[in-house]
């Protein structure tokens, strides 16, 4: 069974080793979700592409435009992975895409590079290509009616969830591959699991989780007893560290 991690250093070498997981069993379109707004992308990326250290020469990153791979370059400096954009919808991915490239990481791809995104995964075969908290799901951009259901239908549907963890308020949601989706609940000084789910819980499913677990307070005492500082918290902490 998966734990929460307790911190986000730990959060990210669990989403590498699931990461891992999901590849060995064949999975080469692979989402990796750490649901915070305020994290940064540039050192959490740095940190989860050690998970791939053993093939870094065949591993080729990809950001959202050039300014962000300029980005990378000078700020990581010497790297033994090749940097680059997933271009606009005017150039072709298949320049991007070699034959000793082994495997792909795509760094916060939007809603905007979404069809780019697609055609690299086309291209990619049956290499694996990893999603670092994309952002594909904007239905102002991809668009509610046929359209967004083909594209929903034809693509999203098809990656799979290695890694996703978000904070809620006194809770979490946890999928930790191979395990399934994990609902925790704060009690006091620690997480308890409360349910197991074969499928991403949203919206009222995992309202009805939570309310099911609800600890009513008890009037009669003057003050509430006081908690200790919850995983999220210690979480947020490490993620404004990583942000300066």
């Amino acid at each position: 069974m998966a734990e929460l991690p307790k911190s986000l250093e730990e959060a990210i070498a669990q989403s590498g080793k699931a990461t891992q997981a999901a590849i060995a069993d064949g999975y080469t379109r692979i989402k990796v979700e750490l649901v915070f707004p305020e994290l940064k992308p540039m050192p959490v990326a740095l940190q989860f592409i050690e998970v791939f250290e053993e093939m870094a020469s065949e591993l080729k990153v990809f950001f959202p435009d050039a300014g962000a791979a300029a980005l990378a370059r000078r700020d990581w400096g010497q790297v033994p992975f090749k940097i680059t954009d997933i271009g606009s919808s005017r150039s072709s991915v298949d320049e991007k895409i070699h034959p000793d490239d082994r495997v792909f990481l795509l760094v916060e791809p939007s809603a905007v590079e979404v069809l780019q995104v697609e055609k690299l995964c086309e291209a990619a075969g049956d290499r694996p290509v990893v999603l670092l908290n994309p952002q594909l799901e904007d239905a102002a951009i991809i668009g509610i009616g046929y359209a967004g259901r083909q594209l929903r239908d034809r693509f999203l549907t098809t990656l799979e969830s290695s890694y996703y963890l978000r904070p809620l308020d006194g809770a979490a949601v946890l999928r930790c591959y191979p395990s399934p989706w994990q609902v925790w609940q704060e009690t006091n000084d620690h997480y308890q699991l409360i349910a197991e789910v074969p499928k991403k819980p949203v919206g009222e499913e995992l309202d009805k989780i939570l309310a099911g677990t609800t600890q009513t307070t008890d009037t009669f005492l003057d003050t509430p007893t006081p908690k200790k500082p919850g995983l999220f918290t210690n979480l947020q902490r490490f993620i404004r560290t990583l942000s300066r």
